[in-house]
């Protein structure tokens, strides 16, 4: 996935953070959320968009919207960066297939240790009642 071309579809809004902070969150639009339209991008295919409406539900609008948002720095910039690499981790985690389990069998060895385990455990009860 072409990182250049996704940042052409996101959009970016700017405005005051909450919380206190003083003079400077009354004054300077440090909060930043980004706003990536799933439905209307060219670049991901149709089981790559539902791929990720499962994925992220969580954080989708119901317009179809995927929306980050970041106050955590304090400045524009710094937020900006924040949303961008946070919305690229998810991007990708939620576009990773999981790989395919195996199925495996217990070893004779490892039947045997558990048995052995509860041979002794319920020796251990059997004692508790003659005591």
């Amino acid at each position: 996935m072409d990182k250049e071309l996704i940042i052409k579809e996101l959009v970016f809004k700017a405005s005051r953070s909450s919380g206190s902070g003083g003079q400077n969150v009354n004054k300077v639009s440090t909060k930043v959320e980004l706003r990536f339209n799933i439905e209307e991008s060219a670049l991901l295919t149709d089981d790559e968009k539902n791929r990720i409406r499962i994925k992220l539900k969580n954080r989708i609008s119901l317009e179809d919207i995927l929306i980050v948002a970041s106050d955590s720095e304090r400045t524009q910039l710094g937020n900006k960066r924040k949303v961008l690499e946070v919305f690229f981790d998810l991007i990708e985690k939620a576009l990773r297939k999981p790989k395919k389990r195996i199925k495996t069998r217990p070893t004779k060895a490892s039947k045997e240790r558990r048995l052995k385990k509860k041979k002794i455990q319920s020796e251990k009860k059997q004692r508790r009642g003659l005591e």
